[in-house]
């Protein structure tokens, strides 16, 4: 409970309640302490004009301070202040407690001189010491207290009150699609890839909502590939695999002869089953970033040539015809050849594997700005729309009968496009169903020495 953001919610809410109001209490209390201090001030300053007016107006009639002593007792008990008066030569000549009459006086500040007002000089000085008092501070505490004290008390209570509700309503539905996540997450942490929120919020909950979805899609989407891997891998390991046990059995029993043609035979399924190791292995060294180019300037042109020419067998045994159209000049391209090599086989294997006998293939390039492009296209079957994002998937294939006949372990474009991408191009795919396919990649030019 105190680890839930609702439980954070309500301490936050409440925090900024109190401290809003003892805020404003506090601004309310210097102000008053300010005024109630300014009002003492002035209280002061006529209390003691109306002593001086007093004494001024006795010894007017007086023409001394004789007989004064009674009157200063008696306005020091009214306002509680203790009064002393000096005359000129500051004797005291009246003190309202009476401890300093006939003595001389030497306050710590000076008093308000006395002036007659039927001549000019000095008669005397009035000296008035406050009693100790509450002061400003706490007469302030008693005033707020009293006037408004109470209001503030239950205005806090009030306000709190109301913040606990806000709390519990707002974090009902600000916290609704985080539980609503964390559930969605916990079931696809148990392997349950077909978990989605739906949370129509446009703030960031929203976004993290679509982003979580996204996650989840391609999750499922990793899932079933990896799970078609599975099954694939096997299904390519078994023929090889049963075909060399098949033989050997065969051997064994003595029903055939290691002739040549059995050798050969042999030799045939152990080449599928190291091509099919070297693939995974190549894939896996390429999606980790572990694949070592050694690059340099070289002739794109001649390692095309070279490509067509090592599978001329291959090509002409479908009856396919392939014609390579290059311009005059194509600058050297900085690539690892073997690697590139490879893209090439890859990226004809498979214009091979779909194009129908008397089809044709063409490769071509072309060099655009920094980068040459190197083109493959075949007139074969094509490859339907809802299957042409797809197929630079490990082991996706877009004949799901998986028959030998189409041949590959279902890795080759996947290769090629690892390859491609460690050299910084980029390959894609356009096809239309019937009309066959066009596969394209980028290589860069190589810098030219100057």
């Amino acid at each position: 409970m105190i680890h839930s953001l609702q439980f954070r919610f309500l301490v936050a809410f409440t925090l900024v309640v109190v401290v809003t109001i003892g805020a404003t209490f506090l601004f309310i209390y210097q102000t008053t302490r300010s005024e109630i201090s300014r009002f003492e001030e002035s209280a002061e300053n006529i209390r003691a004009g109306r002593i001086e007016g007093e004494l001024s107006r006795y010894y007017y009639r007086q023409r001394s301070w004789e007989g004064i002593q009674p009157f200063v007792e008696q306005w020091g008990n009214i306002h509680g202040q203790r009064i002393i008066l000096t005359d000129t030569n500051g004797m005291v000549v009246a003190d309202s407690q009476g401890d300093l009459l006939g003595e001389q006086y030497h306050p710590d500040s000076p008093g308000r001189v006395i002036l007659p007002p039927w001549e000019e000089g000095v008669i005397g000085t009035l000296h008035i010491s406050p009693e100790p008092s509450p002061g400003a501070g706490l007469i302030s505490l008693q005033v707020l207290y009293m006037a408004i004290g109470r209001f503030f008390l239950w205005g806090g209570l009030v306000a709190v009150a109301i913040a606990v509700a806000i709390t519990f309503f707002l974090s009902r539905r600000i916290l609704a699609p985080t539980k609503a996540l964390t559930l969605a997450s916990k079931q696809l942490g148990r392997g349950d890839f077909s978990q989605r929120v739906q949370i129509k919020d446009k703030s960031e909950l929203g976004e993290l909502a679509r982003t979580f979805n996204s996650m989840a899609s391609d999750l499922e989407r990793a899932e079933k590939l990896r799970q078609n891997m599975v099954a694939d891998v096997a299904h390519e390991l078994r023929t090889p695999l049963s075909n060399v046990r098949g033989y050997l059995e065969a051997l064994r029993d003595g029903m055939i002869k290691p002739d040549a043609k059995t050798i050969c035979s042999l030799y045939e399924e152990a080449s599928l089953l190291s091509r099919l190791v070297d693939d995974l292995q190549e894939l896996s060294l390429a999606e980790a970033g572990e694949l070592k180019l050694v690059c340099q300037a070289e002739d794109i042109a001649k390692l095309i040539n070279q490509t067509v020419t090592t599978m001329q067998t291959q090509t002409a045994a479908r009856g396919l015809s392939v014609s390579v159209d290059l311009p005059d000049k194509l600058p050297p391209v900085n690539i690892d050849p073997r690697r590139i090599g490879e893209v090439l086989r890859n990226l004809l294997e498979n214009a091979v594997a779909h194009t129908a006998k008397k089809g044709v293939i063409t490769m071509t390039a072309e060099q655009r700005d920094n980068w040459v492009e190197v083109s493959i296209a075949d007139t074969g079957e094509g490859i339907p729309a809802e299957d042409l994002p797809n197929i630079f998937e490990r082991f996706y294939r877009v004949d799901k009968s998986r028959t030998r006949a189409t041949g590959g372990s279902g890795m080759g474009l996947t290769i090629a496009k690892r390859l491609v991408e460690a050299h910084g191009g980029k390959i894609e795919a356009r096809s239309e169903p019937g009309k066959g396919s066009r596969f394209s990649f980028t290589v860069p030019v190589a810098e030219q020495d100057s």
